[in-house]
C-alpha cells in the first residue's frame, strides 16, 4: 500500500513558476516510477512527466518539455516537479501516480 499526498498547488501570473512536491508512505517508493498528470476543466487527464526508480530515465510530455523538471529524492520519498514559465493553458489538477496509486490532487492556477 502506497500512499501519495501532493503539497498545495496555487496561484500564479503567467510566466512565474511553482514547484510540487509529492511525499509517499512506505517502503517501496524508491522501486517505482514516479508520474505526474494533470486534468484541466473539461478535459481527460493527461500525462505530465515520468521518473524511473532511479532517476535514470526521464519523459516528458511535449508541452511541457522544456519548462517543467521532474525529479525525485528516495531518501525522502518524495518526488518534484519543478514548474518555469507557467502559462495559463497549464492551468489544471495535478495528480501525483505510482503504478496504480494516486494522490488527491492539487490545483494549480495560472492567471493571463
Amino acid at each position: 500500500q502506497v500512499q501519495l499526498v501532493e503539497s498545495r498547488g496555487g496561484l500564479v501570473q503567467a510566466g512565474g513558476s511553482l514547484r510540487l512536491s509529492c511525499a509517499a508512505s512506505g517502503r517501496t517508493f524508491s522501486s517505482y516510477a514516479m508520474n505526474w498528470f494533470r486534468q484541466a476543466p473539461g478535459k481527460e487527464r493527461e500525462f505530465v512527466a515520468a521518473i524511473s526508480w532511479n532517476g535514470s530515465r526521464i519523459k516528458y510530455a511535449d508541452s511541457v518539455k522544456g519548462r517543467f523538471t521532474i525529479s525525485r529524492d528516495n531518501a525522502k520519498n518524495t518526488v518534484y516537479l519543478q514548474m518555469n514559465s507557467l502559462n495559463p493553458e497549464d492551468t489544471a489538477v495535478y495528480y501525483c501516480n505510482a503504478n496504480k496509486y494516486w494522490g488527491q490532487g492539487t490545483q494549480v492556477t495560472v492567471s493571463s
